[in-house]
């Protein structure tokens, strides 16, 4: 892991903590929080307030997150926002706590001038016993104060000076005057510049959670359905619910649900390339394995390593080979079909609010493609990544940071970003694909 995190492929774009008084507002929050501080003076925090500095310190990773379910956060800078989610048990709840200071970012702001605003991800259940307990976690309510309380007493300062306003003989009332000006030397003026933090709650419909061995939850679809990555849950109150080694359903609820589009069919993109780059990756893994030396390959290098250890390719690289051969020479359509194991490299998501979704589910199906799953599944690329061989590691570490840390946008928008046709003219592929499906492996029967 040193080298990814060298190469800031790892633990990147954290903001890094080491005022004393940013330090000192932190362990105020944690301390409300968790009934924990941190003897550190320097660490860095992800967009939750999270440190693996200070996990490793308490030997807790989950110390802002107990059970994995409701998440804790600490904001220390509205900064924040950049940073990204570590150990992710959702794949909403980056998002949300994203959207949650942006909407409130003017007010975060002045709060987090003079202190810390802790809070939490709350929905209605404590502790997941069993997998059904997922769809109750519809809607997550943001909760946010900081350590000092400055939102509840700027509530309760509103209240007394409404009563203050309203009630007959509040002008007499020292006590509550003498309350309101204590209270105001901490909110400030509430009548001119009132404390409130809005759009707190937000819905959460299909999603992705480390639960029980992963589950990806797709229970707002017109053909909902489960797919799980480990043990096959028997209490999910939704008909249909897959394995990985089910791909011709999975392929099926992704065709019926719209979810999916073939890469040859993307529109903006150089499918050729990606098909390419692909292949060179299950070329790599094929190398790794017989222990190559894989540093400074060119593409000569690259198909020299194919010829080699042709007998060690994947049958993936075989279908993948044939669709390149069709995407720029005219060559055969290639029938693939959903038991084929180059079926899922061929696909990306279709331009849906499920997208992120759906390529994080992609990666997982095609996990020898290690950019679409660092892009877009880190904690299962961390996962695997320990168990590569040395080789394997160099090689994808470099590439990466080589093809995709200058320019991560970009990358994004050439592999899953969608345009619209403005051509007209593509070979005929549309009249294949329309006919056959995806790869004429689904049907609608």
């Amino acid at each position: 892991m040193i080298r990814l995190i060298k190469k800031g492929l790892m633990f990147g774009n954290l903001v890094h903590i080491s005022s004393p008084a940013l330090v000192e507002r932190y362990n105020r929050a944690l301390q409300h929080l968790a009934g924990k501080t941190t003897a550190l003076t320097d660490f860095h925090v992800d967009i939750s307030g999270y440190s693996p500095e200070v996990g490793i310190e308490l030997e807790d990773e989950l110390y802002l997150n107990p059970n994995g379910v409701n998440r804790q956060f600490i904001l220390l800078t509205t900064e924040q926002k950049r940073a990204p989610l570590l150990n992710v048990k959702f794949s909403t709840s980056r998002d949300i706590l994203r959207e949650f200071i942006e909407m409130n970012e003017a007010q975060l702001f002045a709060l987090t001038a003079t202190d810390a605003v802790a809070g939490e991800l709350v929905n209605s259940v404590i502790k997941l016993t069993t997998p059904r307990d997922l769809l109750n976690l519809r809607k997550i309510e943001v909760e946010a104060d900081t350590a000092g309380g400055t939102l509840r007493k700027a509530q309760q300062l509103a209240g007394m000076v409404e009563r203050f306003k309203t009630e007959e003989d509040a002008w007499f009332d020292d006590v509550l005057i003498a309350k309101m000006i204590e209270t105001a030397k901490e909110t400030g003026d509430v009548t001119r510049n009132p404390v409130r933090l809005r759009h707190t709650a937000f819905e959460q419909r299909n999603f992705w959670t480390a639960h029980f061995d992963g589950l990806y939850l797709f229970p707002d679809l017109d053909h909902p359905a489960v797919i799980c990555m480990g043990a096959r849950p028997d209490d999910m109150p939704i008909k249909y619910v897959f394995g990985p080694s089910q791909r011709n359903q999975i392929a099926k609820f992704l065709d019926y649900n719209d979810l999916v589009e073939p890469i040859v069919k993307a529109r903006g993109v150089d499918a050729a390339a990606i098909l390419q780059q692909k292949m060179d990756f299950l070329t790599i893994a094929a190398a790794a394995d017989a222990d190559v030396d894989l540093s400074g390959l060119d593409r000569s290098d690259m198909r020299r390593l194919a010829r080699n250890h042709a007998d060690r390719l994947p049958e993936a690289y075989h279908g993948l080979a044939q669709l390149l051969r069709w995407a720029t020479d005219g060559g055969r359509w290639p029938r693939i079909t959903s038991d084929h194991p180059a079926y899922f490299y061929t696909l990306r998501a279709a331009d849906t609010p499920n997208r992120d979704l759906v390529n994080m589910l992609l990666a997982e199906l095609a996990p020898l493609d290690p950019r679409q799953l660092f892009i877009c599944h880190k904690e299962l690329f961390y996962k695997t990544y320990t168990n590569w061989p040395e080789a394997k590691k160099a090689y994808v570490a470099d590439f990466l940071a080589r093809e995709y840390q200058v320019d991560k946008a970009g990358a994004r928008a050439a592999l899953f970003g969608h345009e619209p046709d403005m051509s007209g003219n593509d070979r005929g592929s549309e009249t294949v694909i329309a006919r056959v499906g995806p790869w004429g492996a689904v049907g609608r029967d």
